[in-house]
């Protein structure tokens, strides 16, 4: 995400690299580029002017003029204003009710259902005690949508009929939490293809009688400038305390993202940046910005990890490489426990420096899921004893695999060199540039 406006932003940034001291031209020049970048990027017009007045002011103080590091200066007020733009610091969920409703608002196809379902599961792992309910009784297959939803995550779930009330659902779904000790009541809400009276009423009557802690718009970032517009029409309307942003991970400009706070108002709460459930980020604006200027967010791929990795593995894992016990079991289970955290593009795009260059980077996914399917063609004792895997298994690992001989060979070689290098060393660190050449990275 992010890619072309990191990309051009990075350019933009580079002009002032180079220069002992910068000139007023200097720096009027180079912010001509980023406001190039930013308009590039759908950015709304109003949101760049007010952004690049505020850096334009900066930039030309003593301080940065007359400064021996102009570039740093640049980059630091920059990164200051993005941060500013995009919020300032992170927001979070008013959940002081007992239970604390939350309202989510938003159009047809802007992922609202499965955001209901991933906000449940985000604060299960948080330790509350979410309950789902949808009052969508307009589509067809909303209802049943959630209610599997909220089956997969193990969240109880308030089931209403097509021909019931929106408002008399909610509340029985709040009856029901206050019954069952529930401390959050997640409400999906209809959605139409477009903004209409009818649409903006039955949210406020919803609003109304259920009081909720927050009312969240679900908005698709895909949809650029028009993200923004809907979003203010909402809070017109409705009154909004957040936005959840969808689909950020197919959007390479990042448009919505930089203009939706200054626009509305209304701080961004999460980022949806995958269809699957685990995929909810907390929205933090300098950790964003951070990424948007390729300086990587680290913090968050931490958060990621101890979220999705287990501890008691790694610790096993840790022992039996200062042994030089690994064997193929144990590649396999670090395989699977990285597709936890993403594909290998996701993890690099965190780390600084490594963001915007991705594209140039030969990252073969391929090779690593064919790793996968042949480790998983073995046998349990195969894996555990590469030696006893012949000519014979090789051609049934293969089969089984839809690999060939040659590619069982690959696999068996490097580990073979790894564990050479893991005697010779006695330090994972050794194996970095093997473990690249394995990952086809």
């Amino acid at each position: 995400m992010f890619e072309s406006l990191s990309e051009k932003l990075e350019r933009a940034l580079s002009g002032f690299k180079d220069r002992g001291k910068l000139s007023a031209e200097d720096i009027k020049k180079g912010l001509r580029e980023i406001k190039l970048a930013l308009l590039e990027a759908d950015v709304n017009y109003k949101v760049v002017q007010a952004f690049l007045s505020r850096v334009e002011a900066r930039a030309l103080s003593a301080e940065v003029l007359e400064s021996l590091t102009p570039f740093q200066q640049i980059v630091k007020i920059v990164y200051e204003e993005l941060v500013q733009t995009l919020g300032g610091k992170s927001q979070s969920l008013n959940l002081n009710s007992k239970p604390s409703v939350l309202l989510l608002a938003g159009l047809q196809g802007s992922g609202k259902t499965t955001t209901a379902g991933k906000l449940a599961l985000h604060l299960r792992k948080r330790g509350h005690h979410p309950l789902l309910v949808s009052t969508d009784i307009y589509r067809p297959a909303a209802i049943e949508q959630l209610k599997i939803l909220a089956q997969k995550i193990d969240v109880p779930f308030c089931e209403g009929q097509p021909s019931e009330p929106p408002i008399e659902i909610a509340k029985r779904a709040l009856q029901m939490a206050k019954e069952m000790g529930r401390d959050v009541v997640i409400v999906d809400t209809a959605g139409r293809l477009h903004i209409d009276e009818g649409l903006m009423e039955e949210l406020q009557e919803l609003k109304n009688h259920l009081n909720p802690s927050e009312v969240l718009l679900v908005a698709d970032a895909m949809m650029g400038q028009d993200a923004v517009n809907v979003a203010k029409a909402f809070h017109e309307k409705v009154g909004l305390t957040g936005i959840i942003l969808t689909k950020i991970e197919g959007d390479a400009r990042g448009g919505a993202s930089l203009s939706i706070k200054e626009v509305t108002g209304c701080p961004i709460k999460f980022l949806g940046t995958g269809e699957k459930l685990e995929s909810l980020e907390v929205f933090h604006p300098e950790r964003l910005a951070s990424r948007i200027l390729g300086m990587g967010d680290v913090l968050t791929l931490i958060e990621k990890a101890q979220e999705t990795l287990d501890l008691k593995k790694a610790r096993e894992l840790e022992k039996k490489l200062k042994k030089l016990q690994f064997d193929l079991e144990d590649l396999r289970e670090q395989l699977q426990q990285m597709k936890k955290l993403g594909s290998v593009r996701d993890i690099l795009g965190f780390l600084p420096g490594i963001g915007n260059k991705l594209q140039n980077l030969p990252i073969n996914e391929r090779e690593i899921i064919k790793m996968e399917a042949i480790l998983n063609s073995m046998t349990p004792q195969e894996r555990r004893n590469p030696h006893i895997i012949n000519a014979s298994r090789k051609r049934r690992i293969a089969r089984g695999s839809g690999t060939t001989v040659q590619d069982v060979n690959k696999l068996l070689k490097s580990f073979e060199e790894m564990k050479a290098l893991m005697r010779q060393f006695k330090s994972p660190g050794k194996m970095q540039g093997l473990l690249r050449r394995i990952l086809g990275i």
